[in-house]
């Protein structure tokens, strides 16, 4: 076995010695910190050393890099919140639209007028109520008046000429008749179709 000789008391340091090394320690670690890391890793340079050395440069990019990365975030998070707002109000306008075809047409009307021929269909509504409707053309064109008349009132909604169809709503302006007047002034056959809902008492051929 190799023995070693145990060291005598006067060579181990004494309390003071460590307490020196401790300080001397500490010191150089709180210098390499100001002088070299803070300014190395976030461009903080208190003495200029960092600078002097090329540090404080190296710092200010990483910081600036840093910076330019959070904000790369912020925006993709303001983006992925605007994407995620317009699906829901496109799925909210879809879903609104698909609610409004699944609603079926309460009364629906097909007739064919030659040439010079005429029709009239009105819907039986007191003051106020609404009604919607779509008027689908097939083979020509019509002319047509949509009005109202009633307890000697009248009113006139709207008129085409020339039309291939048309769609909107009717709100009743007062109790009576509300509807439609059209005129074949082509020469071929036409089709019409009206599809009615809504609030009114009777949708009726007032020919």
């Amino acid at each position: 076995m190799f023995n070693s000789n145990r060291p005598s008391l006067e060579e181990l340091p004494s309390s003071a010695q460590l307490l020196k090394s401790t300080a001397i320690a500490a010191v150089s670690a709180a210098a390499i910190l100001v002088s070299v890391v803070l300014p190395a890793e976030y461009g903080i340079d208190p003495t200029g050393v960092g600078r002097v050395i090329g540090l404080a440069e190296m710092g200010e990019i990483k910081t600036q890099l840093a910076e330019e990365a959070e904000m790369d975030r912020q925006l993709i998070q303001v983006e992925d919140d605007q994407s995620t707002l317009l699906n829901d109000f496109f799925g909210l306008f879809v879903g609104t639209a698909h609610a409004q075809e699944a609603i079926a047409w309460r009364d629906e009307v097909t007739f064919t007028l030659e040439p010079g021929d005429s029709a009239e269909w009105k819907l039986v509504m007191t003051e106020g109520q609404a009604a919607q409707y779509r008027m689908i053309v097939e083979g020509g064109r019509v002319n047509f008046d949509l009005h109202g008349h009633g307890g000697g009132q009248s009113v006139t909604y709207e008129k085409g000429r020339g039309s291939t169809g048309s769609e909107g709503a009717i709100i009743a302006s007062f109790d009576g008749e509300h509807g439609w007047f059209w005129r074949n002034r082509d020469k071929v056959d036409v089709t019409v179709t009206v599809q009615v809902r809504g609030e009114y008492a009777e949708f009726k051929d007032a020919s």
